[in-house]
């Protein structure tokens, strides 16, 4: 496909999420590269805990804090972190209460682990928070003038893009709507100017949730679910990333015929033994049983592609990689996230 129009100039946060199993991690660090293609400076957070992240750029384990991970095909780069909720809270506690000692201490007696899962709208507001102050984050005033003297403009931002691997469908519309979350704990206060600054983000144009499925009915289903709650809830609704689509093998014509049970078993036959093959009859009986599964599967798929269209959101289809992820299949699904205008 020839590359087309950017889909999502303007937008500096892109949240992916996706039931398990859709490879939701994977197309989130695509994406990132995607982005940075160019010269451009991308942040992928990862907020589950998994090392996910680590895993596909093959790395070693991700401290908490930002590190270098990829270089994006034509100039660029991926930065990524692993948010840590205690470390995250340390840092909260240090910023609004001076009190980074007294966190330590209050960890080893667990307290703030006690403290984030009796209150896990807490948590939320610090994991999102890391992603959305690096939307916000400028290049340091100082290093801004040296950079361009004699200009009053704004500083540029830190990074062009942050892409954040995010909770699975069915917690997504919790975990990015924190003021509701903390609105019970803390009607006022550091906590809740902090939930409302990381809403500004998340609700603005610059942010926007886009949904990792596959061309099967539960996966698909649990994508226009998500969708339609991430809408009823007021945040932008991004695209829709198809991933591991696998390519018909036969023309329309023959794939609609075996829908229908209506196979040439004879000329099947005749293809086998003209191969040299033993039990010709067998083996065609079994090519033929082949083929008509491979036909439905085909018809399922573009069922289930019509209803996801029905979404109206741009959608994005990646090739299932059949040698596995690496780093070679991140550049390549990357590549054609770009040809497809995602990035």
């Amino acid at each position: 496909m020839s590359a087309r129009e950017r889909d999502w100039d303007g937008v500096r946060l892109h949240v992916v999420t996706g039931k398990g199993g859709t490879g939701k991690t994977t197309l989130a660090a695509s994406l990132a590269l995607a982005l940075a293609s160019g010269g451009r400076r991308v942040l992928l957070v990862e907020v589950e805990g998994r090392q996910g992240v680590a895993q596909l750029f093959d790395c070693p384990p991700l401290p908490y804090e930002e590190r270098r991970v990829a270089v994006a095909p034509r100039g660029g780069e991926v930065h990524a972190l692993a948010v840590d909720p205690e470390a995250a809270l340390l840092e909260y506690l240090e910023m609004f209460y001076g009190l980074r000692r007294a966190g330590e201490v209050l960890t080893r007696f667990g307290v703030i682990d006690f403290a984030t899962t009796i209150a896990p709208g807490v948590r939320d507001v610090l994991l999102t928070g890391k992603a959305t102050e690096a939307v916000r984050r400028r290049v340091r005033r100082d290093r801004a003038r040296r950079d361009a003297p004699g200009t009053d403009a704004p500083a540029p931002f830190v990074y062009d893009a942050v892409v954040m691997d995010a909770p699975p469908t069915g917690r997504i519309a919790q975990f990015l709507n924190v003021n509701a979350e903390v609105a019970g704990l803390a009607g006022s206060g550091p906590i809740r100017n902090h939930a409302d600054r990381v809403m500004e983000v998340i609700r603005s144009a610059e942010t926007v949730v886009h949904f990792a499925t596959l061309l099967e009915e539960m996966p698909a289903q649990e994508c226009l679910d998500g969708i339609a709650e991430v809408a009823g809830a007021g945040l932008n609704v991004g695209g829709v990333l198809v991933n591991m689509v696998r390519p018909p093998l036969l023309d329309p014509g023959t794939l609609a015929g075996a829908a229908l049970g209506e196979t040439d078993t004879a000329a099947l036959v005749q293809g086998v033994k003209a191969a040299g093959l033993e039990h010709p009859e067998e083996i065609a009986r079994g090519l033929a049983d082949e083929l008509v599964g491979h036909a439905l599967r085909v018809r399922l798929e573009s069922d289930v592609r019509d209803r996801l269209t029905s979404a109206g959101r741009p959608r994005y289809e990646l090739p299932l990689l059949t040698d596995g992820v690496d780093l070679a299949g991140l550049y390549r699904l990357a590549e054609t996230l770009r040809d497809q205008g995602a990035a």
